[in-house]
C-alpha cells in the first residue's frame, strides 16, 4: 500500500532552502510553513545531512529530486534510488517529488531536465518506473510538470492529459509547477486553462512558483527572479479551480536575502487566504 505524500506538509507557503541560508534559518528560526531541498545534495551524508536534520527538528521538509530521469529509457539507477530510500528513512520527509523528464542516453547522464513525446507507449513506460520508485520508497511520489522549449509533433496527448492518466495508473501525485506552465504557454502556445482543467484536483498535492529569465525572446526557467505578475495571475486561476495546496517559492540562482524569499512566500499565502479564506 502506497502511503500518502503529504500527511504532515501544511497547506501554507514555504521556501526552497539552499546552503546560503542554512545558518540564518537555524539561528533565527523564522516563521516558515515548510522547506524544500534538493535530495541529491544530501546523498553523501556528512555535514549537509546533519544540517538538514537540524532543520527537520523545526520545519516539515519536502525532498525534491532532479536526477532520477523518470522518462529515461535506461533502467532506473538503483544506487540513486537506494540513496533516496535511505535519505527518506532518516529525514522522514513530508513529501518526495521528481520531474517528468529524461536525463540519460547511451550510458551518459545529462545535467538537464529534457522533454519527451507524450505517447501511450511513453505513458506505460513512465507509469512502470513510477511504480518501481513508489514500491522502493513505500510512499507516494509527486511528479512535476516540465518547462519545455520544444514540443513533439507525434505526441498523442497533452502534458496535462499525460499527467492525469499517469496518476490514475500509478497512484502518484502531482507537483503542479505554475511557473513551468506559464513558460510553456509563452514559448509553446500551451493552453493554460486546458492544462488546469486536465488536472485531477485530488491528485495535486503541491504547487511551485518561481521567476524566469528572458533570452532572445524565449522564457527560460532559471529560478533567479521574483515571481512575475503574470505568474501570480495564473496561480490565482489555479487556486480558483483546484484549491489551496502547499506552495513553494523556488529560487536557485542569484539567491537573495532570506527576507526576500519570505516576502514572496507571504504573497502566496495571502492569495491562498484571499481566494479560499484559508489560514494555517
Amino acid at each position: 500500500m502506497i502511503l500518502p505524500a503529504t500527511d504532515t506538509l501544511p497547506c501554507t507557503a514555504g521556501i526552497g532552502l539552499r546552503a546560503t541560508h542554512y545558518r540564518e534559518v537555524l539561528e533565527s528560526l523564522p516563521r516558515l510553513g515548510w522547506v524544500e531541498v534538493h535530495n541529491e545534495n544530501f546523498f553523501g551524508g556528512g555535514a549537509p545531512l546533519n544540517t538538514l536534520l537540524k532543520v527537520r527538528e523545526h520545519y516539515p521538509v519536502s525532498l525534491h529530486g532532479v536526477g532520477m530521469g523518470l522518462a529515461s529509457s535506461a533502467p532506473l539507477d538503483s544506487a540513486h534510488l537506494s540513496a533516496l530510500q535511505r535519505l527518506c528513512a532518516v529525514v522522514q520527509p513530508a513529501a518526495v517529488s521528481e520531474h517528468l523528464c529524461w536525463n540519460t542516453a547511451s550510458g551518459m547522464v545529462i545535467n538537464d531536465l529534457l522533454p519527451f513525446p507524450y505517447t501511450h507507449q511513453a505513458l506505460s513506460h513512465v507509469a512502470n518506473r513510477v511504480d518501481q520508485v513508489q514500491e522502493k520508497l513505500g510512499r507516494q511520489l509527486l511528479v512535476e510538470n516540465l518547462s519545455s522549449y520544444l514540443s513533439f509533433a507525434h505526441s498523442e496527448m497533452t502534458e496535462g492529459e499525460f499527467l492525469a492518466e499517469l496518476t490514475s495508473r500509478s497512484g502518484c501525485g502531482i507537483l503542479f509547477d505554475v511557473e513551468n506552465l506559464y513558460v510553456n504557454v509563452r514559448n509553446l502556445g500551451v493552453d493554460a486553462m486546458a492544462f488546469i482543467k486536465a488536472m485531477p484536483a485530488e491528485a495535486v498535492k503541491e504547487y511551485h512558483l518561481a521567476g524566469y529569465s528572458i533570452r532572445e525572446g524565449c522564457l527560460v526557467d532559471t529560478h533567479d527572479h521574483p515571481v512575475y505578475p503574470e505568474v501570480w495571475q495564473l496561480y490565482e486561476q489555479v487556486l480558483s479551480h483546484l484549491g489551496a495546496r502547499p506552495t513553494l517559492i523556488e529560487w536557485d540562482a542569484d539567491i537573495p536575502e532570506l527576507t526576500v524569499l519570505m516576502g514572496e512566500a507571504a504573497k502566496a499565502q495571502q492569495r491562498m487566504e484571499h481566494i479560499h479564506g484559508y489560514a494555517e
